[in-house]
């Protein structure tokens, strides 16, 4: 058991018989023999051996590691598939929500342009020698002074915007 676990755990650690025998300072034969059953290592060398390997002696002397199947592999692929559909489907949903978004912007600033265009700036003809009517006024009109400065370049922004988010076919 010790045999099989030794050359298991060299191999999974991508390490030849050479290798392992200069970082423990014996020759190449000597590991042969201890993955072939021939002898076995002393206690100190276990403690080496264990070092080297970063695993437990008991591991060691225990049951027979089990190496990584064709099969956990494909498993793992399995999974990994799966996940990288996740990832795009949910950027998908992220692209088409940014697109929906985009299109509603486009058209409360198309709409909002059209309602003041037709309400063709009714604060002008008020009577502000009341407080509250001048401040309403003024409030309007600093509405629609900034709407008119700042919509146009927003809305050339959300057609690019909705263009560069859609589905190509």
């Amino acid at each position: 058991m010790l045999n099989k676990n030794i050359k298991a755990i060299r191999k999974s650690k991508g390490l030849s018989q050479q290798e392992l025998a200069i970082k423990l300072n014996v020759v190449r034969q000597t590991i042969s023999k201890w993955e072939q059953g021939l002898s076995v290592p002393d206690s100190d060398m276990l403690i080496s051996i264990s070092e080297v390997f970063e695993t437990p002696v008991s591991t060691l002397l225990g049951e027979t590691v089990m190496n990584p199947k064709v099969d956990d592999l494909k498993a793992i692929s399995e999974k990994l598939e799966v996940i990288n559909l996740q990832l795009a489907q949910r950027k998908a949903t992220r692209g088409k929500m940014l697109h929906w978004l985009l299109i509603s912007l486009c058209a409360v600033i198309i709409t909002i342009f059209s309602i003041l265009i037709a309400l063709n700036s009714p604060y002008l003809g008020w009577d502000y020698s009341e407080p509250e009517t001048a401040v309403v006024g003024v409030a309007f009109h600093s509405f629609e002074w900034l709407f008119f400065r700042l919509a146009p370049p927003v809305l050339i922004g959300v057609i690019v915007g909705i263009f560069l988010t859609r589905k190509k076919v």
